[in-house]
């Protein structure tokens, strides 16, 4: 078995909030645990049999001083779908600000989307089934 990204853990000032955004992005993601801790008020797992976000709220009502490309942390984070252009209407259509488009390269398109705690996410959907076109990074 190869490695792989198995789930990204991220606190939340609204869980909810969090999963219509991942939801409304990627419908066939589903809701694979939750609960109550004694760290966490509310977790949600959010994704497939084989990956998902580990969505917590632990009392944060405001967003942190981290600025993304500027201070150490993450970014954002990427999701390959089947059709990025419809993700990209479902987006606009329920009011999330969108970030960078690049539909330049001919074998990926990506849109990117802002959730309400300003995460970003990348959506990128792969227009090739051929590796070497898929990642290659000079055009």
């Amino acid at each position: 078995m190869s490695s792989f990204l198995e789930h990204l853990n991220m606190t939340s000032t609204d869980v909810a909030a969090t999963v219509a955004f991942l939801q409304t992005a990627m419908p066939e993601f589903r809701i694979r645990g939750e609960g109550h801790d004694g760290s966490a008020r509310y977790w949600v797992h959010l994704g497939t049999d084989t990956t998902y976000l580990a969505i917590e709220d632990r009392g944060a009502t405001e967003k942190g001083p981290h600025e993304p490309y500027i201070h150490p942390g993450v970014n954002h984070m990427g999701f390959v779908v089947s059709d990025v252009a419809a993700v990209a209407e479902r987006m606009r259509a329920a009011g999330y600000r969108e970030g960078m488009t690049d539909l330049d390269h001919p074998h990926r398109h990506r849109y990117y989307f802002f959730d309400q705690d300003d995460n970003e996410y990348e959506f990128v959907e792969y227009l090739s089934d051929q590796v070497p076109e898929r990642n290659d990074y000079a055009l």
